[in-house]
């Protein structure tokens, strides 16, 4: 039973799983929720991209969709669109199927893509433990560099108590060609829903 909790705790928790700010970040393909494919490729003019897991059920990331609907509408012109990913596997958390994923970006008016894990592939190389969870990747000679990992901002549950804007203070120096000063925040969050976690 031992080695089997040192596992599960391996798998969860090793802070050396992932990327760190500076790696290079692997494309993926994932479903999006109107059926097509998407990959980061697919996006010829951005600059970057604002990777976030997240999810239907976690209260955390019900918190923050109005935060990454004005994200995505902020940046996207400016080539740093929202990428939402569902890491849960839906046999753990019921309500984070792809037909409930649908049909909760449809509630809420999603105006970025979200894309399913499906297998839970993506958020392990990435290194996600939470929902939600950021990562800025910036394009830099056909590369993707990450730049930030973290929290959107310093007020997880309630946006009135906000005051300071990690995602956007990261992404405004990337557009002005500088290095973001505050590079690693904590996720705040639910963890992610995996069976092999259990």
């Amino acid at each position: 039973m031992l080695l089997v909790v040192a596992s599960i705790s391996a798998f969860t928790y090793d802070n050396s799983r992932g990327y760190k700010v500076g790696d290079e970040a692997s494309d993926f393909t994932l479903k999006n929720i109107d059926g097509k494919m998407v990959s980061l490729a697919d996006y010829k003019e951005a600059k970057g991209f604002i990777v976030v897991f997240t999810c239907n059920m976690c209260p955390y990331s019900v918190a923050n969709e109005d935060r990454l609907i004005a994200l995505d509408k902020k940046y996207k012109r400016k080539g740093f669109p929202v990428i939402a990913i569902n890491p849960n596997d839906p046999e753990v958390s019921k309500g984070d199927s792809f037909e409930a994923m649908k049909v909760r970006a449809k509630e809420k008016g999603f105006t970025f893509p979200y894309l399913f894990d499906e297998g839970q592939k993506v958020y392990p190389e990435y290194g996600a433990t939470k929902t939600p969870h950021v990562y800025i990747l910036n394009k830099r000679n056909d590369k993707l560099i990450v730049e930030y990992i973290g929290a959107i901002d310093d007020s997880s549950r309630n946006e009135q108590n906000v005051k300071e804007r990690f995602v956007e203070a990261a992404v405004n120096a990337l557009l002005k060609g500088e290095k973001p000063t505050k590079t690693d925040t904590r996720a705040i969050g639910c963890s992610i829903k995996d069976k092999r976690n259990l």
